[in-house]
């Protein structure tokens, strides 16, 4: 693996976790908060906003890594005709599905708080932030499956 392949994956793999532990931590602690009405909207929507930007930074991120990787390592039959190939495909779906519901969530939260709310907005966008986990979790685990059964 050449020092740049080397730096490549290592950006993909801090912002795949950077991303992956921030929706969790949010629907985890931040989430709970809002639901009880034990947060202020400010420091909710500013937690809100580093989420959103954070997932955004991340999908642009993983997507030009991930691109990078996929050209140096895979052929066009490589990703649609091997079970490898499948995992990878796999995860740029997951990817585009973690970054809707996470903006999903995050306009339901910051809509909320401007309007000097909590407990509603949080309650809105619970659904969104669980499946939100839930896809960072399967994404999590792609790319264990990748690297450990495939590597």
């Amino acid at each position: 693996m050449s020092v740049v392949d080397a730096g490549v994956f290592g950006v993909h793999l801090l912002f795949a976790g950077l991303w992956s532990g921030s929706v969790l931590f949010t629907t985890y602690a931040v989430l709970p908060l809002a639901m009880n009405g034990d947060a202020q909207p400010g420091p909710l929507a500013a937690l809100t906003g580093k989420l959103r930007t954070v997932s955004r930074a991340s999908a642009l991120l993983l997507l030009l890594t991930g691109g990078h990787l996929a050209a140096t390592r895979y052929t066009a039959e490589s990703l649609t005709g091997s079970p490898r190939g499948h995992l990878v495909l796999t995860m740029v779906a997951l990817w585009f599905v973690l970054a809707g519901l996470v903006e999903v969530a995050g306009s339901k939260l910051e809509d909320g708080f401007e309007e000097q709310k909590v407990r509603e907005p949080a309650r809105e966008a619970r659904p969104f932030l669980l499946g939100a986990s839930l896809v960072a979790v399967l994404l999590l685990l792609d790319a264990g499956a990748i690297l450990g059964l495939f590597g």
